[in-house]
């Protein structure tokens, strides 16, 4: 048996969403209702979309206060989305969010950022866009990154400098 861990970039897709670390696992769980109330809002369709969206944004209201996240309503996050302490994350209209990605606490996604799929991004960071970050990056806590950042990387510091392969 091989007991050696596996690379950063095969431990979790990519491309595959796993929308089970989406759901609830108990009545308060601020961050994943957040979350959950910006998809029914996006999903909201047919005759009754006016009101279930009027209902949707009083939810996504409370769920912001009590997380203190200012996330917008038409944010795009994909699936599999994981804030494990939503206290003071910003993440500008514009910026658009891959599958399967991790954001602590006070993580900053300012203009046109493009996160790639299975990022990973530590407490306090700051992405100051326009940019690109690839699949399988993980980004150091209190960094600020402002330039563009390849895939299966690991960057820290201000400004954010490559570490050393995720692998």
């Amino acid at each position: 048996m091989d007991n050696h861990p596996k690379p950063f970039h095969e431990e979790m897709s990519a491309t595959v969403p796993d929308v089970t670390r989406e759901i609830p696992r108990r009545w308060w769980d601020p961050s994943r209702k957040l979350i959950r109330s910006i998809r029914a809002y996006q999903a909201a369709r047919g005759p009754l979309a006016p009101v279930l969206r009027w209902i949707h944004v009083l939810r996504h209201r409370f769920w912001s206060v009590a997380t203190g996240a200012d996330i917008p309503l038409n944010a795009k996050i994909s699936a599999g989305f994981m804030m494990p302490h939503p206290n003071g994350v910003v993440i500008h209209p514009d910026a658009v969010v891959g599958c399967n990605c991790l954001f602590f606490q006070q993580v900053t996604l300012a203009g046109a950022v493009e996160i790639g799929g299975h990022v990973d991004i530590g407490a306090g960071a700051k992405i100051i866009g326009p940019l690109r970050i690839g699949d399988h990056v993980r980004i150091g806590a209190n960094s600020v990154v402002t330039k563009d950042v390849p895939s299966n990387s690991v960057v820290a510091g201000v400004p954010a400098r490559p570490l050393h392969p995720a692998d």
